[in-house]
């Protein structure tokens, strides 16, 4: 309903035949870090992103997976990023590599979902080798897709590996393996002469559709979480307390853990703190801002929740101060909202942890960028991987030196 409802909402902003115009140009545009679809249209961008999300769901259907946390997230960072970087014609020849893979290895479809879901950070590989560098289409097509299918196929044996890495404190995983991934893609580009030096496209201007996008889809959450299923509000209230002191390591479903419609109301209540922190810095709702927005609700169920979040996201918000950074720039606003994926460290080793790991991710996630070219799409993912591994190795060796009680804060 909600991917429907984007849709339609972009297509009454600008009209239908503005809206389709504006989706077939984003599919030929420029898809690295960062490019905002809503400076293309409003309406195409939306309808982009609704079309994203579906093919993510249609991913979850024939998969034959159950709709909970960890998908549930999936669909709603693919909707986020249809916004800036993803669309399906770069998305598919990644999910068909995974496809491949799981073919491969003798696994089923749904035993990679979620590596098909956020693989298509790499989406902007597709889109550059088809038109960015310079070759013909005749050529450039088939080579995209190829490069697609490609780093689709390779994701799978990479993913297990990069998690041992930070041990499930980095909730974009598969940003972590994509910016891996993306170094080899973006040195093979600079050798052959063939990759151009990142710019940024971020829409400035203030559209209504897109400020009230983000409260509507969060009202929705909170009213499905009030009565999907219905126990009772002292019950509702009580699940939604004990997801708060769940650390949210991978993989923490939300789902597997409550009964109740928790998770929903936890979706709906990040979304809104996430608004209003927005609108509070002043920073616009343009297509990367609702895209990290969104993606922060679907983790809402597989991960983050208030208490685990706020510590990481005022580490950034201090080395924004620090550094004497503008919080509204592209990167430190980006950075506030995708620095949640450290929220596990806040919520198994204390506040302290979270405040240190949010301070670092800022000026990592400010330098990975440049090292894969902008082609991985969850660079905060990248940054966070390797944040977190940093992080945890030093809080497992102090633990072991030091009692939980001199160190939990």
């Amino acid at each position: 309903m909600i991917l429907v409802l984007t849709a339609l909402a972009g297509i009454l902003s600008d009209g239908p035949t503005r809206s389709f115009d504006d989706f077939l140009t984003i599919q030929s545009s420029g898809a690295r870090l960062i490019q905002d679809f809503t400076a293309i249209g409003i309406g195409g961008a939306m309808v982009n992103a609704a079309l994203v999300g579906l093919l993510g769901l249609g991913v979850v259907y024939f998969s034959s997976v159950t709709l909970a946390g960890p998908t549930i997230a999936g669909i709603f960072t693919i909707l986020g990023f249809g916004f800036f970087g993803k669309t399906p014609l770069n998305c598919i020849p990644i999910m068909a590599g995974v496809w491949a893979s799981a073919r491969f290895a003798g696994k089923t479809m749904g035993s990679y979902s979620l590596i098909a879901l956020f693989g298509t950070a790499l989406g902007p590989l597709v889109t550059y080798i088809m038109f960015e560098i310079g070759l013909p289409l005749p050529f450039a097509i088939p080579l995209g897709l190829l490069g697609g299918f490609a780093a689709g196929a390779i994701l799978p044996a990479v993913a297990g590996s990069m998690l041992q890495l930070h041990q499930g404190y980095n909730l974009y995983n598969i940003g972590f393996t994509c910016g891996f991934l993306g170094l080899f893609a973006s040195s093979a580009l600079r050798a052959a002469d063939r990759m151009e030096n990142i710019s940024i496209v971020w829409n400035t201007a203030t559209h209504g559709t897109l400020v009230l996008l983000i409260p509507a889809i969060s009202a929705a959450l909170c009213f499905l979480g009030a009565i999907a299923p219905r126990v009772g509000a002292k019950r509702l209230y009580l699940d939604i307390r004990k997801l708060q002191t769940l650390s949210g390591r991978l993989p923490t479903d939300y789902f597997d853990a409550v009964d109740s419609g928790a998770p929903w109301f936890n979706m709906g209540l990040l979304g809104f703190c996430a608004a209003l922190f927005i609108a509070i810095v002043g920073a616009p709702f343009n297509g990367p801002v609702l895209g990290g927005i969104l993606t922060v609700i679907g983790f809402g169920a597989f991960g983050k929740s208030l208490r685990n979040c706020w510590p990481v996201v005022l580490g950034v918000c201090l080395a924004v101060v620090v550094f004497g950074k503008d919080i509204t720039a592209p990167g430190p606003i980006l950075a506030v909202l995708f620095v949640t994926t450290l929220a596990p460290i806040a919520g198994e080793f204390g506040i302290l942890a979270g405040i240190a790991a949010g301070f670092i991710h800022l000026f990592m996630v400010e330098s990975t960028a440049a090292w894969h070219g902008g082609l991985d799409l969850y660079n905060n993912g990248f940054a966070g991987g390797l944040t977190a591994t940093l992080v945890i190795a030093i809080l497992h060796w102090y633990r072991t030196n030091r009692t939980k009680e001199d160190f939990k804060s």
